[in-house]
C-alpha cells in the first residue's frame, strides 16, 4: 500500500497544481491543454482511490470518487469552452 498511497498523493496533488497553472495562462488553448492534464490526473486519482479501498474502506472511497467525478464532469465542460476563448485581447 506504500506505493498506492504515494501515487494517490501525487495524482491528487497534480489536479490542484494543474488547475492553478491553467488559470495562470492567458490563452484559452493553453488553459485547455493544462486542464486536460488535470482531467487525466483526476481519472488517475479515481483509479488509485479504488486501489486503496482495502485500506480506506468502501465508504470513504465512494465519497472521494464521487467528488472526483464532479471535478471530472466540470473539466469536461470547461475544456471545450476554453479552447475557443481568448483571454487577452490581441494587439492589432
Amino acid at each position: 500500500m506504500e506505493k498506492v498511497s504515494s501515487q494517490l498523493y501525487a495524482a491528487v496533488g497534480s489536479i490542484v497544481a494543474n488547475l492553478g497553472e491553467g488559470y495562470a495562462h492567458a490563452s484559452g488553448k493553453d488553459r485547455a491543454r493544462i486542464f486536460e492534464y488535470a482531467l487525466g490526473s483526476t481519472r488517475e486519482s479515481i483509479a488509485w482511490f479504488r486501489a486503496a479501498e482495502p485500506v480506506l474502506g468502501p465508504d470513504i472511497v465512494a465519497r472521494r470518487v464521487e467528488k472526483l467525478d464532479e471535478i471530472r464532469v466540470m473539466l469536461k465542460a470547461i475544456i471545450p469552452r476554453e479552447r475557443d476563448r481568448l483571454i487577452r485581447p490581441s494587439k492589432r
